[in-house]
């Protein structure tokens, strides 16, 4: 009794996996494009294209792209919104330092705590009014110190 029971119910468990499927398959092909019509006498194989003269014709000018400083450049990629001031969290978010540096106890990880603390006494260093936003005047003391090239080219 109890295989007979167990094998009407597979069997209704096909039939009900069988009908998804074969609805499902019914609804892609519903959305599927048309299939391509031969062409006939009444009907060109392929529309003509549009012809315009375009011989005296001027489109606008392409827009003058400012150059920027060095300063401004490294400015603007902390500025997320660009209102000219960077917020603590604009700081925070875009810190992207060499990891060595940060990480202080040299276990290769590097904990929210040894990330967070660099930043902030970064940014609270250079913010010289104490306003929590810096000026680009405030941000342009925390430009990396550059190192002189090497030239070591043995020509």
């Amino acid at each position: 009794m109890d295989r007979l029971v167990l094998g009407a119910v597979g069997a209704l468990l096909l039939a009900g996996v069988g009908l998804f499927w074969w609805q499902g398959r019914a609804q892609v092909e519903e959305g599927a494009p048309p299939p391509i019509a031969e062409p006939t006498e009444a009907q060109p194989a392929e529309p003509e294209l549009p012809v315009a003269d375009v011989a005296d014709a001027e489109g606008p000018e392409p827009p003058e792209a400012t150059e920027l400083s060095r300063e401004q450049r490294r400015f603007f990629r902390y500025d997320r919104n660009r209102d000219l001031t960077i917020t603590r969290n604009e700081m925070l978010s875009s810190r992207t330092d060499a990891f060595r540096k940060l990480d202080k106890d040299g276990n290769n990880l590097l904990t929210f705590e040894e990330w967070a603390v660099r930043t902030v006494e970064r940014f609270d260093g250079a913010d010289a009014n104490g306003d929590r936003e810096l000026s680009p005047d405030e941000f342009a003391t925390t430009a990396p110190k550059r190192r002189p090239r090497r030239n070591n080219c043995r020509c």
